[in-house]
């Protein structure tokens, strides 16, 4: 029998502006604006001995809020990678900083959950 694949998953929270240069002009993304963002990081793979876990979700945990948090209250555009700060453009970035220390990453999905809009990244 092969060995169980298992998905863990942890979410983080973070606050922050933005605004789009482009885009339709009847639309008011032009104007600077803020979100209330939720993401959420999952990592795939087999239990790892010694514990029998794919990672140590208190890692994971870190690693995601430590993103999040050079976010959180900050103007997104501002950021390198994200002077067009979509949704999509904001998985990437996170995908970008966690892979490197989980290897095992297969999903980012970065949601505003006060006007029910997400977008999901599968590595």
């Amino acid at each position: 029998m092969s060995q169980p694949t298992f998905e863990i998953t942890k979410a983080a929270t973070f606050d922050a502006a933005h605004f789009f240069a482009e885009g339709p002009e009847h639309r008011p993304y032009s104007n600077i604006h803020g979100h209330s963002f939720k993401v959420e990081a999952t990592v795939r793979g087999q239990a790892q001995e010694p514990v029998g876990w794919v990672a140590d979700l208190a890692d994971l945990d870190a690693a995601l809020k430590a993103v999040a948090g050079q976010l959180d209250h900050g103007l997104l555009n501002e950021k390198p990678g994200l002077d067009r700060p979509t949704l999509e453009h904001l998985c990437l970035y996170f995908a970008e900083r966690l892979k490197p220390t989980f290897p095992g990453l297969s999903r980012i999905v970065v949601s505003r959950p006060t006007i029910s809009e997400s977008c999901a990244l599968s590595l």
